[in-house]
């Protein structure tokens, strides 16, 4: 019994089998006629084993004596033995099971795609990898959590809802462990992602587990590895610990370069957000043949479906908005804006003509001083500032307001930035008015550090609804950009009608799972995020086609490809504060009627 159940299931079936064939042979010696009228031995061994396995059978002997005693001795050890080998056989079985909903057993899968980790983060990732295996006849996501398994498949089922053909495959193991890592497969993964946890060691985790990853042996090769840490100071040991091959995110960069970018066009963060999301449209990489030798400009008109931003050369380099006379080569690869890598189409005839009469060309602005007034504080703050200073023009000014001492005495003497610094209550109306806000073209709204994602939000909230109500009485003078911790929070925010908000954990999540898809948009996003390339802007629609002008999108195209840029597509302001898209509108129909005035704006990739 110490042995545990199967080798208790071996001896009781020794058992079981024994008492049948001694009761068979020991009817056959004492009562051979008996036997003999029951088929003999064969015949005996086969009725033994009925009354062992159902004494009810033994209600309808008949025979002698020593006869019926045998059968009876067949029924009581039935009783004992078989009926304990049964309840055993069962008991084995429901442990087995309650094992299996423990989700301690190793999967068979290939091609999948592996989560390492729990957190909130879970549900948008396999949100988005439903979203993109739609077409895919087959496809599992494999999570290893230190949670109950029955607990996540819950949580999946209630918060992300039909999965389509998407199967999810949960296991309960610590990440950190190698011998718990081998419960999702991971040498037969097609690619790994490591969800960054809710603690405040986030980045620790996440390097131990990349540490983990890199000290197994991968006999079929090491899958895609991606990642994300939330303080840049990590970003060389993560990187150092994924040893070269597993791309990890600075997410801090990330929401600082939006939050400073957003600040300075309206809008930016929903359009990143269309961009990384597989229910909008999406960056895909193909080789078109036919356009080799062609040059990029020309490729621009060349799709029905689809519009060209760049070329992925054969060594790996990847060209964002390349110069317009940059010719295609036959080993490049396209990098197409889709909505879906289905739906990119070649143009099989003549493109459509382009109504010169619509196009203007745009007036050259100088840079002018900005002021921005910068409520809350946390530890993005400092490196919100640098960017700041880099961007905006010699003489602008930033204030700073926030609930404590002041945090900028420490920071550096900025080139073109004023700094000032005023204790203010963001969420209390006569703190905001004595800053005299009407004064700022610009206003930041950080979330507050040391408080959970909801109470942040909440704060966030209530002093947008006071910036809100001030600038109506103002007459809408400044532009207000926010962060919000929670994607929920945002269509709640919506009443207060920021100009945009910066959801920046929901758009890590998003390019974490849009890399884990396809490791080579790596090299894309770092090009649109890094300010010496080429960048999404939203530019004034007037400076490409003459406002309220009927037009089309190919028209719009060109325009813009007369200034060394590519339209991605526009934004609507009459939309601006409309969910889901927010005005925006990528990849339109290239021949559809389109007119545009004067306050809308065109999505462009451009130098500056």
């Amino acid at each position: 019994m110490s042995k545990g159940t199967p080798a208790l299931i071996g001896w009781l079936g020794l058992a079981s089998a024994a008492l049948v064939l001694v009761v068979a042979s020991a009817a056959v010696l004492f009562t051979p006629r008996d036997s003999a009228d029951n088929g003999h031995w064969f015949g005996m061994v086969w009725r033994s084993l009925l009354r062992t396995l159902d004494p009810g059978t033994m209600g309808d002997d008949t025979g002698t004596g020593p006869f019926l005693a045998l059968m009876l001795v067949a029924t009581i050890g039935g009783i004992f033995i078989v009926s304990s080998l049964i309840g055993v056989i069962t008991t084995g079985l429901e442990a087995k099971i309650t094992e299996l909903r423990k989700g301690r057993s190793r999967i068979v899968e290939h091609g999948h795609t592996v989560l390492l980790g729990w957190s909130e983060q879970v549900f948008t990732v396999v949100t988005e990898l439903v979203e993109a295996n739609q077409s895919k006849r087959r496809s599992c996501v494999a999570i290893l959590a230190n949670r109950d398994k029955v607990e996540m498949e819950d949580a999946i089922r209630e918060r992300v809802g039909d999965l389509g053909r998407t199967r999810i495959v949960c296991r309960t193991g610590d990440p950190l462990k190698v011998a718990d890592v081998e419960l999702v497969s991971p040498g037969t993964a097609r690619s790994i992602m490591i969800v960054t946890p809710e603690t405040d060691d986030a980045d620790t985790r996440v390097i131990k587990v990349l540490l983990s990853l890199g000290s197994r042996t991968w006999e079929q090769g090491r899958p895609h590895v991606v990642a994300a840490v939330h303080d840049s100071a990590n970003l060389p040991a993560a990187r150092l610990a994924g040893d070269g091959s597993a791309h990890v995110i600075d997410a801090d960069d990330v929401a600082i370069r939006l939050i400073v970018q957003s600040h300075r066009q309206s809008g930016l963060s929903q359009v990143c957000t269309d961009l990384l999301d597989f229910a909008g449209h999406e960056f895909y990489m193909r080789r078109e043949p036919d356009l080799a030798g062609l040059t990029v400009g020309e490729a621009l008109s060349a799709y029905d479906l689809g519009v060209p931003t760049g070329l992925r050369r054969r060594d790996g380099t990847v060209l964002l908005n390349p110069p317009m006379d940059t010719v295609i080569g036959a080993d490049d690869e396209i990098i197409v804006l889709a909505e879906d890598d289905l739906l990119i189409r070649l143009r099989q005839g003549p493109p459509p003509p382009v109504r010169e009469s619509v196009i203007t060309t745009a007036t050259a602005r100088e840079p002018a001083p900005e002021r921005t007034l910068m409520l809350g504080w946390n530890h993005r703050a400092p490196k919100i500032i640098e960017l700041l200073d880099e961007f905006l023009a010699s003489g602008s000014a930033l204030v700073v307001a926030a609930p404590r001492e002041d945090p900028t005495g420490v920071l550096r003497p900025r080139d073109n930035l004023k700094l000032d610094f005023v204790r203010a209550e963001p969420t209390d109306r006569p703190s905001l008015e004595s800053l005299d806000v009407g004064s700022f073209q610009h206003v930041i709204v950080l979330s507050e550090e040391g408080l959970d994602h909801e109470h942040a939000d909440a704060r966030t909230l209530v002093t947008l609804l006071h910036l809100r109500d001030m600038e109506d009485a103002l007459g809408d003078p400044f532009a207000i950009v926010s962060e919000i911790h929670d994607d929920a929070n945002r269509e709640i925010a919506q009443v207060t009608k920021a100009d945009d908000f910066v959801v920046s954990e929901k758009l890590i999540s998003l390019m974490l799972t849009q890399l884990s898809e396809n490791r080579h948009l790596y090299d894309v996003f770092v090009d649109l995020l890094d300010p010496a390339g080429s960048e999404i802007y939203l530019k004034p629609a007037c400076d490409y086609l003459a406002p309220g002008e009927q037009a089309d999108f190919a028209t719009l195209i060109e325009a813009a490809r007369r200034r060394g840029e590519v339209a991605l597509g526009y934004r609507l302001s009459e939309l601006f504060h409309e969910p889901p898209g927010y005005g925006v509108v990528l990849n339109p129909d290239k021949t559809a009627p389109l007119t545009l005035s004067a306050g809308d704006r065109v999505i462009v990739l451009a130098e500056n």
